[in-house]
């Protein structure tokens, strides 16, 4: 069953065309992930898919409801959710703040319960601080709960951008470039986070990743995009033997 549907999409940039009548689905279940050389398409897709860019043309599909061009907030709202490339945390908070932070789409209590601190408002927070609490567990991050975020070495500050995602409750989640920058202990570190999220709380993901061990460990399938257009397609052992894929990276000889 398709979870996502991206339909002829396309994005302009003046005249430059970034994406360019795209067609994908994402299973539900899966770990896509989308490859390709720089300036393929693949974080202007990520924006486009998730309100921060509106498409020139196209549609974007989620759960069977039309989504394009919906703001941010509305699409987190669905339970689509992305991280970005550089970590956004609030450095000067601590770890559990951040988590706590992250709860807000979710919030119920209205601005009555804001002010009065009412008994339904009381109860929430405590909920809150517990399920951010279970989070870092799970992101083995609860011993830093405490520590200011800017402390946090790279690795764990990518961790627990991740674990804020998840406070929205993800039934989609879009991971753009989780292990950049990363050593390979926290590059194997972060594999592990990412697949026991998949298998233990089932949650589908669209992975955009350069470090192609993570991309041939964690992929169910993968997507080749090269100048915004889709070049391949198809699980990691085909992909690593396709012709353009090796051309799009390594280029053509000339004769």
């Amino acid at each position: 069953m398709e979870l996502l549907e991206i339909k002829e999409l396309s994005k302009d940039f003046g005249g430059l065309r970034a994406i360019d009548h795209l067609n994908l689905e994402v299973r539900e279940g899966e770990i896509l992930s989308l490859i390709g050389p720089n300036g393929a398409g693949k974080t202007t897709l990520f924006n486009v898919i998730t309100g921060y860019y509106k498409p020139t043309s196209g549609r974007v599909i989620f759960k069977g409801e039309d989504i394009t061009g919906r703001k941010p907030n509305e699409i987190a709202r669905r339970g689509l959710v992305r991280t970005f490339q550089a970590t956004t945390l609030f450095k000067e908070n601590t770890v559990l703040e951040n988590m706590i932070i992250g709860f807000h789409l979710g919030r119920n209590a209205g601005f009555l319960g804001e002010l009065f601190k009412s008994t339904g408002q009381r109860y929430e927070e405590r909920e809150i601080k517990k399920q951010a609490l279970e989070i870092l567990d799970f992101m083995m991050l609860k011993i830093f709960s405490n520590e200011l975020a800017k402390n946090l070495p790279y690795g764990y500050q990518r961790a627990l951008g991740v674990s804020i995602a998840l406070a929205t409750n993800p039934g989609l989640l879009l991971l753009d470039e989780p292990v950049t920058g990363m050593n390979a202990e926290e590059t194997v570190s972060m594999m592990n986070h990412l697949r026991r999220i998949h298998d233990e709380k089932k949650i589908t993901m669209i992975v955009v990743e350069h470090d192609m061990m993570a991309v041939m460990g964690l992929s169910d399938r993968i997507t080749v995009l090269n100048y915004g257009k889709k070049i391949a397609e198809g699980p990691p052992a085909e992909i690593r033997e396709t012709k353009a894929v090796i051309e799009a990276y390594l280029g053509v000889e000339e004769e």
